[in-house]
């Protein structure tokens, strides 16, 4: 069965770092366009980093660039969200999900996705 689960998640101060992880099983990652998303409390959810099948491309929503970082590890099946300097705008649920495709396409879009975690709480506070 193919799953997703996001780790990492916790509690931090404005100003801040979190790694997130996304790790797969039942599938191989490889073979997979790789999407972050967060939702706020009371606000719908949002994309905010993509990575392609092949890892050549990726994409940022313009509230987090040049702040986090998607990466991804074959070796170790996982896919990674490098966040810094957090803000507490950037408390959320954070979600990463998988869509079957090798290329080098990203995907910003909830309806692309296949496969789900459960979420990850990040909570920042000023």
């Amino acid at each position: 069965e193919e799953q997703l689960v996001e780790t990492g998640g916790g509690l931090v101060t404005a100003g801040g770092s979190l790694m997130l992880s996304c790790i797969a099983s039942g599938f191989t990652m490889d073979d997979y366009a790789i999407g972050w998303f967060r939702q706020a409390p009371g606000k719908e959810r949002e994309v905010v980093s993509c990575i392609s099948g092949d890892g050549t491309n990726t994409y940022y929503t313009n509230s987090v660039k040049g702040r986090f970082t998607i990466t991804r590890d074959k070796a170790k099946n996982t896919v990674y969200l490098q966040m810094s300097s957090l803000k507490p705008e950037d408390t959320a649920v954070y979600f990463c999900a998988a869509t079957y495709y090798s290329g080098d396409y990203y995907y910003t879009s909830e309806g692309s996705y296949s496969y789900w975690g459960p979420g990850t709480q990040v909570t920042v506070s000023s």
